[in-house]
């Protein structure tokens, strides 16, 4: 069988589960990879490897062994300059290496908002020591937002209102750290009006924004995310305009095509950048209920080369997660058909992650509804309705 395109991908998450989908449903062939067997988007892939995305000889090894057309990157912890020498040596990394290089953590990416782009940020400052952390919360002031560089899914992020709360702060961070970088960023907390995250597509026939998501998070994490979020013409205006500088300024020596989520902070008609990835967004999983086209559908299309409509439509929704509460390898879910039956406009994915954490996400409940508001209001019912029924041996 011929295919349209390999893909190497790199992470195999939740988000790679529903990208191999819209991959493979365009024709594309998909090998996916993690640091552990069995992962969600290997249960749908073409073929896997397993290996730490941070083993660079292992990262080129794939990749001289696949020689895929596309390598497209799901998690930010990666050996990034190995994909930087695999781009120079004739592969295509998604959406650019330099992407991945300044994307996989905090500091580089706001460096380049702030500093070369001269994006409206937050005060922000970086720590490699707690007595470091200490100086820049003299400088920045209470209350501020301590996160490492790197982490996943807002792990390791607090709030700290006074000085008494940043050794706390500083253990919690370095603990969820990810990598081998030791470094946290401190930075200003601001007292927003709401939050967004807006997809981004640079394609081959340039940019296009999908309508803002609004979202809810809890321990740096999203729990609930909906779409449309409603927002001023005049900041929706500067958070594209942003956007779009951002993205360009990513391209490096790749094509820059795929979908980008940038988050932004909005008070009143001010609009602040926050942070971006280059690939498709927790928060966009609401797409699979709102847009005719998934964020993951829309990735597919932009880094294959193919159209992407300029005007992207969405319908109210929402989605709200289903996380477990301990660890556990054997557990079952229970509920899934109450769900299901609160309304034709619910459904529920569940992700097929082989053990549970506490405050792991395992499944995603979505629901559409004449608004947004009555959408999340759904979702989080059909999300309470399933629940995680663990081994009596966890106990």
């Amino acid at each position: 069988m011929s295919h349209i395109a390999t893909i190497l991908l790199l992470g195999s998450g939740e988000l790679g589960r529903e990208f191999v989908i819209s991959a493979k449903r365009l024709g594309a062939r998909v090998i996916a990879c993690d640091s552990y067997d069995n992962a969600p988007a290997m249960q749908l892939a073409d073929g896997h490897e397993v290996f730490s995305m941070l083993d660079g000889a292992a990262l080129r090894a794939a990749a001289q062994k696949h020689r895929p057309d596309l390598i497209v990157p799901e998690i930010e912890a990666i050996r990034t300059e190995v994909l930087g020498d695999l781009e120079q040596e004739g592969f295509t990394i998604v959406p650019s290496a330099r992407a991945a290089q300044l994307t996989m953590n905090r500091d580089t990416i706001r460096d380049l908002a702030a500093g070369e782009l001269g994006l409206v940020t937050s005060q922000y400052g970086y720590a490699e020591s707690f007595a470091e952390a200490q100086t820049i919360a003299e400088r920045i002031g209470y209350p501020l937002v301590m996160k490492p560089v790197m982490s996943s899914s807002g792990k390791g992020q607090s709030k700290v209102d006074d000085p008494q709360a940043l050794a706390a702060a500083w253990d919690y961070a370095v603990a969820n750290m990810r990598g081998d970088r030791a470094r946290v960023i401190c930075e200003q907390f601001i007292a927003f009006d709401y939050e967004i995250t807006l997809l981004t597509v640079r394609h081959a026939g340039g940019i296009s924004f999908c309508p803002p998501i609004g979202h809810r998070q809890e321990r740096g994490d999203y729990r609930e995310s909906w779409q449309p979020a409603a927002m001023s013409a005049a900041a929706l205006a500067a958070a594209q305009d942003m956007a779009a500088k951002v993205v360009m300024a990513l391209q490096g020596g790749g094509r820059g095509w795929g979908l980008y989520g940038v988050e932004f902070f909005v008070k009143g008609e001010e609009v602040i950048f926050s942070e971006l990835s280059p690939r498709p967004h927790d928060t966009g999983m609401v797409t699979l209920a709102s847009q005719d086209l998934t964020e993951f559908d829309l990735h597919a299309r932009a880094i294959l080369g193919l159209p992407v409509p300029d005007s992207i439509a969405a319908r109210p929704s929402a989605s709200a997660v289903i996380l477990a509460d301990r660890d556990s390898a054997s557990f079952a879910f229970e509920g899934l058909g109450d769900a299901l039956a609160l309304s034709s406009d619910v459904d529920v994915r569940l992700f097929g992650k082989p053990v549970t954490r506490p405050y792991r996400r395992m499944g995603v409940a979505l629901a559409r509804a004449e608004t947004a508001t009555s959408a999340v209001a759904l979702a989080k019912q059909a999300a309470d309705a399933v629940r995680i029924v663990y081994s009596s041996a966890d106990d």
